[in-house]
C-alpha cells in the first residue's frame, strides 16, 4: 500500500534527509549532502522567519520510496507580486504513481495555505539556494551546492503535468581549455578601471561582517531582474556568508570597488563535493570530520559560484577582470577543472561572455511549472 505522510517529528525528518543516500547507494556520481546542513536548512534557516514549508515522505508498506517539500515562499510572492507555490527536496523511486502522490500532497498543502497560482520547482527554497532538475550531464558528479538526480526524474515530472519554465546552464573548463585572453589583458584592463577609480581586491576577512553587508546590496541589485529572483534578507545573507566563509579561498573571493563603494564581486569556491563524496551518509561524526580535514587540500576543482556587477557598471571590463583574476589563480594553484554557474539560458550577455572564453555548457538544470 503506497501512501504519503507529512513529516512531523525528528525521526521522520532524519528519514527524509537520509532517503537519497539509500536511493543512490549504487550511483558513482552521487554526493551526499551533509546531514547537519540539511537539518538546519529545513528547520532553523532564516527562511523560516518569513515563510514556511511542509515536508512529506512516501511509503510503500514500511519502506520509504520518496520525499518532497511543499514550500510557501512569502518573500518571493511579495517581491514578484505573485501567489505561487514551490516544491523542492524531491527524490523518488522510478514510479509515476509515487511521484504523483507526492506532488498531489504538496499541491494540496499549498492550496490550503491559499496558493492559487503556479506550482514551481524544484527549488530548495528559491533560486538563491540549490535549484533545478538535472536534465543533461549525468556523466559526472555535481559541483558544490548543485543538485543531482537520476535521468528518469524528468519523465516523472512530465507525467505529473509539469512543463519547462526555464533552463539553468552550468559551464565547464577542463585543464587549460579556457581562453586566457582576459588574463593576458589583465594589466591593461585593470589600468582602465583604475582611471575610473575602480579597483579589484580580495574580500577582507578581518572585516567580514561589514563586507558581507555591502555584498548583500550588490547581490540583490545585480540579480534582481533574473527569473524567480527574490532578495535575500539581512539574516539570510548573513547565514549564507557565514557558511561560505568556512570554505572559501581568499584568493578566489574578489570585490570591485569604486571610491569605497562595492559595485561588483566574483566568488569561486573549492569544490568540496570531492570530499563530501567520501563522507558516508553526510555524517561528519564520528569519522567524517577527519576525512574532511585530511582531504580538503586534495581538492582539484573549483566552482565559480557568483559573479555580478550592478547596473551602471556593466560592460566596463569589471567582469573580464574578475574572470581573469580567478583564471590566473586557478592556474597558479594548479587546479585541473572548473565550473561556472549556473546561468539562466536567457541571460545572453553573460552566456556569450562565457562562450568567448571557451566555456562548455556541459550540464543543464530545468525548473518546471504548472497551474496549481
Amino acid at each position: 500500500m503506497k501512501k504519503v505522510i507529512p513529516v512531523s517529528n525528528k525521526k521522520e525528518l532524519a528519514k527524509f534527509i537520509d532517503f537519497p543516500h539509500d536511493l543512490y547507494k549504487d550511483d558513482p556520481n552521487y554526493v551526499p549532502e551533509l546531514f547537519i546542513a540539511q537539518r538546519d536548512l529545513l528547520t532553523t534557516h532564516p527562511f523560516h522567519q518569513h515563510s514556511s514549508l511542509q515536508t512529506f515522505l512516501a511509503f510503500d508498506g514500511d519502506k520509504v520510496v520518496g520525499r518532497i517539500a511543499a514550500i510557501l515562499n512569502t518573500a518571493h510572492n511579495q517581491f514578484n507580486k505573485a501567489n505561487d507555490g514551490f516544491w523542492g527536496f524531491f527524490d523518488c523511486i522510478n514510479d509515476a504513481e509515487v511521484a504523483q502522490l507526492l506532488f498531489d500532497a504538496a499541491a494540496l498543502w499549498l492550496k490550503n495555505q491559499g496558493i492559487a497560482g503556479k506550482f514551481i520547482g524544484p527549488v530548495n527554497f528559491s533560486t538563491n539556494e540549490a535549484a533545478g532538475l538535472l536534465v543533461k550531464g549525468f556523466d559526472s558528479p555535481p559541483m558544490l551546492m548543485m543538485t543531482y538526480n537520476a535521468p528518469y526524474y524528468a519523465d516523472l515530472v512530465a507525467m505529473a503535468g509539469f512543463t519547462k519554465q526555464i533552463d539553468l546552464i552550468a559551464w565547464h573548463w577542463d585543464g587549460d581549455s579556457y581562453d586566457d585572453r582576459s588574463v593576458r589583458l589583465l594589466d591593461a584592463l585593470q589600468a582602465r578601471l583604475k582611471r575610473n577609480n575602480i579597483v579589484i581586491r580580495k574580500v577582507n576577512l578581518k572585516n567580514f561582517k561589514q563586507e558581507a553587508a555591502a555584498l548583500r546590496e550588490v547581490y540583490n541589485s545585480a540579480w534582481d531582474h533574473n527569473t524567480g529572483f527574490v532578495p535575500l534578507t539581512d539574516d539570510e545573507f548573513s547565514y549564507l556568508a557565514k557558511d561560505l566563509k568556512m570554505i572559501l579561498d581568499p584568493d578566489f573571493a574578489l570585490v570591485a570597488e569604486q571610491d569605497g563603494k562595492l559595485v561588483g564581486f566574483g566568488l569561486a569556491l573549492p569544490n568540496y563535493n570531492e570530499v563530501f563524496k567520501k563522507i558516508k551518509k553526510g555524517r561528519l561524526l564520528p569519522t567524517g570530520i577527519f576525512k574532511l580535514l585530511l582531504n580538503k587540500s586534495k581538492i582539484r576543482s573549483i566552482r565559480i559560484y557568483a559573479l555580478g556587477v550592478v547596473d551602471g557598471y556593466r560592460k566596463m571590463g569589471i567582469e573580464a577582470v574578475l574572470y581573469g583574476t580567478i583564471i590566473k589563480e586557478y592556474k597558479r594553484k594548479k587546479f585541473t577543472h572548473a565550473e561556472a554557474g549556473w546561468t539562466l539560458e536567457n541571460n545572453t550577455m553573460i552566456n556569450e561572455a562565457i562562450k568567448a572564453i571557451n566555456g562548455d555548457p556541459y550540464k543543464t538544470y530545468r525548473i518546471y511549472e504548472k497551474q496549481i
